[in-house]
């Protein structure tokens, strides 16, 4: 007998409290929609209920669900050959790198593929430790780039602090101007001061000890913080006086978000490796990788490179990727992402800030957006997390999905989504903030 759609909610939910152990969470409190099916910019349970999907699950399905080209293509894929061996040649691969690399700047030849942005990280530290024959890495205080071994520990959110166990690893106040470390009222300012608290580290710590700066392009975890005008040139600038690898984390911002093929591309700013993975596929399949400049590249030319994974370039995943970038270009789904985000996100945003006085702060670009919620604009105190965790369930309870992090919605809906769609966010939004 075929079980009723509530009933497989409800064992979908059983299934997962008894048995699943999720992430960064306490577990005994926990509370999982039931998701079984999506198309385009929504998600729905076994019984029909639709979910406008704000969040891009983790800001990764930039292509949106079930893309029809990209389920196809992993499915010719899997019929013709579902794992290879990563030491082996096999074309889904070698092509996947191609439509990569035709994105980065000029002079990035070479990728190297991981499972995920993690070891993506992982990876580009350690090819940035043995192309300069230096230990430590610097990175901000506000950031995220992982939950492995480096990679958590580069990371600045406290998520780090349970998880200390790798070495050499220095941190540094990025630009915030809205909650800025260094007394700037303009963008220029911050940029400029933040530049030279660098270059103090930088000589703190001992130049010759450094092997690289790890900064994502636009951080998004911790806020969707735009870097202001000069910043990026600026630690170019430092990277190159200093002799240090410069690695740009485009994992979350790269792929459309930002409404360009990668994040850089908005910025005078090349770096020496590029770490990417969510929007490359939409995480249809598990892929992430370093898009490696030709000097690092070939360092390890007759060097071993003494690093690898079972699943580096796994086929249905590298079928994925090709798919996505192929049909990103075809449908303008980038350019779609920068129209959206300058004549829709943007206005609407600015609108619910002047009529709300609980939002501090509207930031963002293409499909890469904040609202910083505060308790007072004169002060500027964040919005309490009891406060938080009742703007995410009212959000839910109006069937969107959000993605919100600290006092912060972040508006990050996929590089697909409609103005209508976003009418209706907006709408959504609007009512919800009215009921604080």
């Amino acid at each position: 007998m075929t079980e009723s759609a509530s009933a497989l909610d409800a064992r979908a939910y059983d299934l997962d409290r008894a048995h699943v152990f999720h992430s960064w969470s306490a577990q005994a409190a926990l509370k999982p929609l039931v998701i079984a099916g999506g198309k385009g910019s929504r998600v729905w349970d076994h019984s029909g209920r639709t979910y406008l999907d704000f969040s891009s699950q983790m800001v990764n399905t930039n292509i949106g669900h079930q893309h029809p080209k990209v389920v196809e293509a992993i499915k010719r894929q899997a019929d013709t050959l579902t794992t290879i061996a990563p030491a082996t040649a096999n074309l889904a691969r070698g092509e996947a790198a191609e439509r990569i690399t035709d994105v980065a700047p000029v002079g990035f030849n070479k990728v190297f593929f991981t499972n995920a942005g993690a070891d993506a990280v992982e990876n580009a530290i350690r090819m940035a430790r043995l192309h300069t024959g230096r230990d430590k890495v610097l990175s901000t205080y506000r950031s995220y780039h992982g939950n492995t071994g480096a990679a958590i520990v580069a990371t600045g959110d406290p998520r780090r602090f349970s998880n200390e166990y790798a070495r050499g690893h220095v941190h540094f106040f990025g630009p915030y101007l809205y909650r800025t470390e260094f007394w700037a009222t303009t963008p220029e300012q911050e940029a400029e001061r933040a530049l030279h608290h660098l270059r103090r580290v930088i000589e703190a710590e001992g130049p010759d000890s450094i092997a690289a700066i790890l900064v994502e392009t636009v951080p998004g975890t911790v806020g969707v913080l735009m870097p202001p005008p000069g910043y990026l040139p600026g630690v170019r600038a430092l990277a190159d006086e200093f002799g240090i690898v410069l690695i740009l984390d485009e994992v979350m911002a790269g792929f459309g978000r930002t409404g360009e093929w990668l994040a850089l591309d908005a910025y005078d700013v090349v770096p020496d490796l590029i770490t990417f993975a969510k929007g490359s596929n939409s995480g249809y399949v598990p892929a992430g990788g370093v898009i490696i400049s030709d000097p690092v590249a070939a360092t390890f030319d007759d060097r071993v490179f003494p690093g690898g994974l079972t699943y580096s370039g796994h086929p249905l995943a590298m079928a994925s990727i090709v798919a996505t970038i192929e049909a990103m270009n075809e449908e303008g789904i980038v350019d779609n992402a920068a129209t959206i985000g300058s004549d829709h996100i943007a206005p609407g945003l600015a609108a619910l800030a002047e009529k709300h006085s609980v939002v501090g702060e509207v930031r963002g670009t293409g499909v890469f957006w904040a609202l910083e919620l505060v308790a007072d604009r004169e002060t500027r105190e964040p919005l309490p997390a009891e406060t938080m965790a009742k703007v995410k369930s009212e959000l839910v309870a109006r069937n969107l999905i959000p993605f919100t992090a600290g006092n912060r919605i972040h508006v990050v809906p996929p590089c697909i989504i409609t103005p209508d769609e976003v009418a209706e966010a907006m709408s959504i939004y609007d009512d919800v903030l009215g009921s604080l």
